[in-house]
């Protein structure tokens, strides 16, 4: 099937609770994926909250990367919809599961929207 985005759902479990919990470290690890998938950063935000945890959304030419961090549960949750080349996403995430040390990464593949001119079927 032909579509127009690839949108990856990533659960990392057992991370480094220091890392989950390292704002300055979890804005470059998502710049620095985003020159790994050769996207275009066009916005930004990042917090941190108390006690711990941080959320960080970059918006991209090509869509989004997200996360939301759970130090004291060693667990993070990350999105990268990308239109366009989903092997990129897939460079991506790999980079993000090393950085953030996951020995247990799980990832969800979803292809989002028909490319325009292919088949659709409706009920």
């Amino acid at each position: 099937m032909n579509t127009l985005s690839t949108h990856l759902l990533i659960e990392l479990n057992d991370c480094s609770s220091e890392l989950l919990d390292d704002l300055n470290g979890i804005r470059t690890a998502l710049i620095e994926t985003t020159k790994i998938m050769g996207v275009t950063i066009v916005g930004e935000t990042f917090h941190r909250f108390s006690p711990y945890g941080v959320t960080g959304v970059l918006a991209i030419a090509e869509s989004h990367i997200c996360v939301h961090t759970w130090p004291e549960h060693n667990y993070a949750a990350v999105d990268i919809f990308t239109c366009g080349n989903g092997g990129s996403a897939q460079k991506g995430a790999q980079y993000l599961i090393s950085q953030f040390e996951s020995k247990d990464p799980k990832i969800k593949v979803i292809e989002r929207g028909l490319a325009p001119n292919s088949s659709v079927i409706t009920h």
